[in-house]
């Protein structure tokens, strides 16, 4: 969905835009198999091996036996016996995204992380004078490789949602190029569960409507789709005939800060869930704080033994102001979930609507802005 300001651009200048969209290839796991020779080749998986574990990244050789990210590490090593659990290293993961994004700077001036290991860039003013975005794109990926040591794919298209549709098409190592007039078909053959920025909550929804694909949207008018989505109507119409204006921006606004623990054990009786709330809650504060970031809407988030996962949200008129705010607002939450008959194997809190930030409607698809959440595993 677009601002009205980048509506009124757009209106004012239309124009084609050229866009690429980076994605590191199973970064994490790259990462760790090319600094040490022994894991080339074989499956691995970053996060950690106890039985409270997480898989926080896996490598294309564990992606064959169905290892995912947010899998729990007990599934992980049933999947995949010979499965190779390395402890993260987000200090070094950190170094090499910051050496990604300088070479994406010298190709775009407009260059819009979405996490350390993607970004989109506009080159449509052709800063390195290439002479297209597809030859951007292979300059890029060629970069990465001699630099880093690492591999990247890219999709290039007109617009943000098929770049990122396309460069996941590929994968790994590939690069996808989608013109114009071409970006709708490409759409329509996809399944709905591939368009970012909807989430599985709304992707089931629409299939139990009888959606499951790009094609079955697009059949689908604008009046059943507002009964259906409200206001996201007008925003999956567009999708559907690969229609998107939003503009890539350098300095993309936090939209979320927050952290999570995952327990050893789990977390039975109140007060040792409350401590677990306080704890996390003086963490995001303090991050919180050293960031300047103030924010209305508390999140809650709880894992219970059974993997089922729940969020709670509360809003308050004026921005926490401090610590203890904070901490009030995630106790109003969680009280109404106490006691539990299920013990918390997760526990985690979000800040968002910061100051300066407008509310937007999202009619029920789980779009999310870039979010900065620290694991406290």
């Amino acid at each position: 969905m677009e601002d009205a300001e980048d509506q009124a651009a757009d209106d004012a200048e239309p124009r084609l835009r050229k866009i690429i969209h980076v994605d590191m290839d199973a970064f994490y796991a790259s990462v760790e198999q090319r600094d040490d020779p022994r894991l080339r080749g074989k499956p691995v998986a970053v996060g950690g091996s106890s039985r409270r574990g997480v898989v926080a990244a896996a490598s294309y050789e564990a992606r064959k036996f169905g290892v995912r990210s947010a899998m729990p590490s007990v599934t992980a090593k049933r999947q995949c016996p010979e499965l190779i659990f390395v402890p993260p290293r987000f200090e070094v993961y950190r170094d090499i995204s910051h050496q990604i994004r300088a070479i994406f700077r010298d190709y775009a001036d407009e260059v819009e992380p979405l996490s350390l290991d993607e970004a989109y860039l506009d080159v449509t003013a052709d800063k390195a004078g290439l002479g297209s975005a597809t030859a951007a794109a292979k300059a890029i990926r060629r970069r990465i490789r001699e630099e880093t040591g690492l591999t990247a794919s890219a999709g290039v298209s007109y617009n943000k949602f098929i770049a990122k549709l396309a460069s996941d098409q590929n994968k790994p190592d590939g690069i996808t190029v989608i013109p114009p007039g071409k970006g709708a078909a490409f759409v329509q053959t996809l399944s709905i569960r591939r368009f970012h920025g909807i989430g599985p909550v709304t992707a089931a929804k629409m299939e139990g409507l009888g959606v499951f694909s790009g094609a079955d949207l697009a059949d689908k008018d604008p009046r059943w789709l507002a009964e259906n989505f409200g206001n996201s109507a007008e925003w999956l119409f567009n999708l559907a005939r690969g229609i998107d204006h939003r503009r890539v921006k350098s300095n993309r606004p936090l939209k979320s800060l927050g952290g999570e623990r995952t327990f050893f054990n789990d977390l039975i009786s109140d007060t040792e869930i409350r401590e677990a709330l306080a704890h996390v809650c003086a963490v995001v504060w303090d991050r919180a704080a050293k960031k300047g970031a103030r924010g209305r809407t508390v999140t809650l988030k709880l894992r219970y033994a059974d993997f089922k996962t729940i969020t709670r949200a509360k809003s308050v008129p004026a921005p926490i102001a401090d610590g203890a705010a904070l901490l009030a607002a995630g106790e109003a939450i969680l009280a109404p979930l106490l006691p539990t008959e299920l013990g918390i194997r997760l526990l985690g809190l979000t800040l968002s609507k910061f100051e300066g930030e407008e509310d937007e409607e999202d009619g029920g698809t789980e779009v999310t802005g870039p979010a900065d959440l620290l694991s406290l595993i």
